[in-house]
């Protein structure tokens, strides 16, 4: 596996690699790798002739400037953890060589992004349109690979990339869940011993709550996922919402839409916030 920590460096190997014929696989991250990210780079190494992957925090998708300071950094391991899953190149660049100059952008996502993550977190998702369509311009990529525990990142990714008429396929990879069904978060490591054992109720209640599909009601199911996750003190739900899985908008109806998504974020303890989200029904 190559390390490249310049863009120009890695413009060149890609290069030499798309000369030869080579199908470029790319799978962004911010590091803290675990195996929800090694499940998108094995996918990523299955379906390319090269698999680059990036390490990257990126400073300008972050509304609170505490969570960027503490968001784990963990490149040695990161980097050890790549190499054993047959990775091609890690791209691990410094904010320089991402924006050589401040990125002024502004997107236009319509209702996509006033919702959920981004009426609590605003702009989050143009500073996440920012960096995902600048390593796509430096990497050039065939393919793209996003974990759907992001699920309304990766609408908005899809909707950049359409918008930007950027040539990538964007792939979408199911959840990874830890043997009791917490998914799997770089988040996940701040956690104390304690916290961690009380959160695994974010996923137990949202797995539960698809047996009351459809005799609740929407309004039903959504305060009862609340009320059931409030129940332990130490997490506090922010939003629990039930919507359209493509447009993201909420649903009052289960015959609103023939895919339906519940999405949760909690805070567990006073500082870490989990997302997370189940389907509760999908076209077929």
């Amino acid at each position: 596996m190559k390390i490249c920590k310049k863009t120009l460096g890695l413009q060149r190997e890609l290069n030499k690699l798309r000369k030869e014929g080579k199908k470029i696989g790319f799978v962004p991250t911010m590091g803290a790798l675990h195996n929800g990210h090694l499940s998108l780079v094995k996918k990523c190494v299955a379906e390319n002739d090269v698999c680059v992957v990036s390490v990257f925090v990126n400073p300008t998708q972050f509304n609170n400037k505490t969570d960027l300071e503490k968001y784990p950094r963990t490149l040695s391991k990161d980097a050890k953890l790549l190499e054993s899953v047959n990775c091609t190149i890690l791209f691990a660049p410094d904010v320089e060589q991402i924006y050589p100059e401040p990125d002024t952008r502004v997107f236009d996502f319509g209702q996509l992004d006033k919702v959920m993550e981004g009426k609590y977190r605003p702009g989050h998702f143009n500073g996440v349109a920012q960096v995902v369509s600048r390593l796509f311009d430096i990497v050039k990529p065939e393919r793209a690979y996003f974990g759907e525990k992001d699920f309304q990142q990766l609408a908005i990714i899809r909707e950049m990339v359409k918008q930007c008429n950027i040539p990538v396929q964007i792939v979408g990879c199911p959840i990874v869940r830890e043997t009791d069904g917490m998914a799997l978060s770089s988040r996940n490591m701040r956690l104390s011993k304690n916290e961690r054992e009380k959160a695994v109720l974010i996923s137990q209640t949202l797995l539960k709550s698809c047996t009351f599909v459809p005799q609740k009601s929407v309004a039903e199911l959504k305060q009862w996922v609340i009320d059931q996750i409030n129940s332990e003190p130490i997490l506090k739900v922010e939003y629990f919402d039930i919507v359209d899985g493509l447009t993201m908008q909420s649903i009052n109806s289960w015959d609103d839409t023939n895919y339906a998504v519940g999405c949760v974020t909690v805070y567990c303890g006073e500082e870490v916030r989990l997302i997370d989200n189940i389907k509760y029904k999908e076209p077929k």
